[in-house]
């Protein structure tokens, strides 16, 4: 893909975007609505991030995340660059969306419906389980409904602002469970050891540990179970692609294969960006997809006084892979294969940073997930392990990758979900991803919230002390995700254009 009018392009915009992931997307399409001039600069060829895509024999498949969830949350970026999402990508229900099984032999599904689930718990688990899955979502709901006002939706939490809550408000903030660990969360409501598993995976959503990480994120349960997890039509790439399309009607400019070496700055303000190329553009704004860690450490000068310091642990990274797939009806859309010890993997990882003996096991077959075409008899397989990032000085051992990969090969050709005879078409691990994304060190969620404090030490959208960078990723506040980025990228828009004044036009257009 090429960027817009690159013969001819412009050398000044009102806001400058680096990086064209969910973050920058939003953030563009909602500057551009409100009459801004905007150019997006990305390093790579494709609008996405993360979310990524390659192909073999003619066949593309996904490379990052493979579920959406928090639809409402991207009906509103949508809407903020004025289009609705359903005109844009077509959302798939998935039945069952996941199947999850265990070295007992045990195994359970879940829908798209909460009921159905419920259904299937008591069926795989009996009544009392049955109960307990109720139970606990009646709680992860109540965490949801306090937790998305005061902590994901708006600024950046500050003790400060909490403290300056209303009576009402703070208690409503009593229901986020805030003091309790994700597992103390979790066995409190759940006796059954198989649904316990279940629960303690949705910590991984957004690479958190769940021994450690606060129970609040017990609210990840009901956001896939309660709100709904969805495919795309075509991928999930079609879903930037389709921001990107919206954002260019908006008047955007994206410069592909541009990557940022520099962002400039005259008095501790911003005044552009400067592309490893040495060509440089002029803007009062500039907003960063990137990594904030690669902003604080690489984009900005020694000399400027930003504030961003970082006390939290990076999040949990991961090998991928892609297989050529032989057909296989034991698959659905979703596939994850628990070990017989689940809490072991979070030690290894996060204690001993190294990559889980024995692995869980995630795989989405694209085809079934999001209507990808494959080839004639084999499908696109995606196959994710976790692991620890890459160490903060140094490269990890690539043999430690290989051997990850290989042990997570032989649970899915075990389990009978793929036959020793397909094809192993792609393939990426912790080292790779901190290559691809510089400052991530691997990381796929920017920071983990393995902290009861981790909402309020991750870095705001505005950076106060350099007036004009405002940041728009998983590594700044909300967090990480598809839909968290979408919300960063929205939260820096409404930043902006309040800090310009023009936040009531932005409303008007909208």
């Amino acid at each position: 893909m090429t960027g817009s009018r690159e013969s001819n392009r412009k050398q000044s915009y009102d806001a400058i975007v680096i990086g064209a992931g969910a973050g920058g997307l939003a953030a563009a399409g909602s500057l551009a609505k409100a009459g801004l001039e905007v150019g997006v600069f990305e390093a790579l060829g494709q609008p996405g991030g993360k979310m990524g895509t390659m192909s073999h024999e003619g066949v593309e498949f996904d490379t990052g995340p493979s579920l959406l969830t928090m639809a409402d949350t991207i009906r509103e970026v949508f809407g903020a660059a004025g289009a609705k999402l359903e005109d844009e990508v077509e959302l798939l229900e998935l039945a069952p969306a996941f199947r999850y099984f265990w070295p007992d032999g045990a195994s359970l599904d879940i829908h798209h419906d909460l009921k159905r689930t419920e259904r299937s718990v008591r069926s795989s688990f009996g009544p009392k389980a049955a109960q307990e899955f109720r139970d606990f979502m009646r709680y992860a709901r109540k965490i949801w409904e306090a937790a998305r006002p005061n902590f994901i939706e708006g600024d950046a939490p500050s003790f400060t602002s909490v403290v300056k809550l209303g009576v009402t408000q703070m208690r409503q903030i009593t229901q986020i469970d805030p003091f309790r660990s994700m597992i103390q969360g979790i066995d409190r409501h759940i006796t059954e050891p198989h649904l316990r598993d279940v629960m303690m995976r949705y910590g991984t959503y957004n690479g958190s540990n769940p021994l450690a990480a606060p129970a609040t994120l017990n609210c990840i349960a009901w956001v896939e179970m309660g709100l709904g997890g969805w495919g795309v039509r075509g991928g999930m790439a079609a879903l930037p692609r389709a921001l990107a399309r919206v954002c260019e009607r908006a008047g955007v400019e994206f410069h592909y294969n541009s990557p940022v070496d520099k962002i400039l700055t005259s008095g501790n303000k911003v005044t552009g960006i400067e592309l490893a190329s040495g060509e440089r553009f002029f803007a009062p704004v500039v907003v960063s997809n990137a990594d904030a860690a690669h902003v604080r450490e690489h984009l900005l000068d020694d000399s400027v006084q930003h504030g961003m310091t970082s006390s939290l642990q990076p999040s949990m990274s991961s090998w991928n892979g892609v297989l050529k797939a032989s057909q296989n009806n034991r698959r659905v859309a979703h596939t994850v294969l628990f070990p017989e010890h689940y809490e072991r993997e979070f030690v290894d990882i996060f204690e001993h940073n190294r990559a889980p003996r024995d692995p869980t096991v995630y795989l989405c077959a694209q085809s079934l997930s999001h209507g990808r075409q494959g080839w004639p008899e084999h499908e696109p397989l995606f196959v994710m392990a976790n692991a620890p990032c890459e160490p903060a000085r140094g490269s990890s051992d690539p043999v430690e990758w290989r051997a990850l990969g290989e042990r997570t090969l032989e649970r899915v050709i075990e389990h009978g979900l793929i036959s020793s005879e397909d094809e192993l078409v792609w393939e990426r691990t912790p080292i790779d991803l901190a290559r691809i994304f510089p400052g991530s060190r691997g990381a796929i969620y920017g920071a983990a919230s393995n902290s009861q404090f981790a909402a309020f030490k991750r870095p705001p959208n505005r950076v106060k002390q350099v007036p004009g960078l405002y940041l728009a990723s998983g590594s700044a506040h909300p967090g990480g995700g598809v839909p968290l980025c979408l919300s960063s990228g929205r939260t820096a828009a409404t930043n902006i254009l309040d800090d310009l004044g023009l936040r009531g036009r932005w409303r008007a257009r909208a």
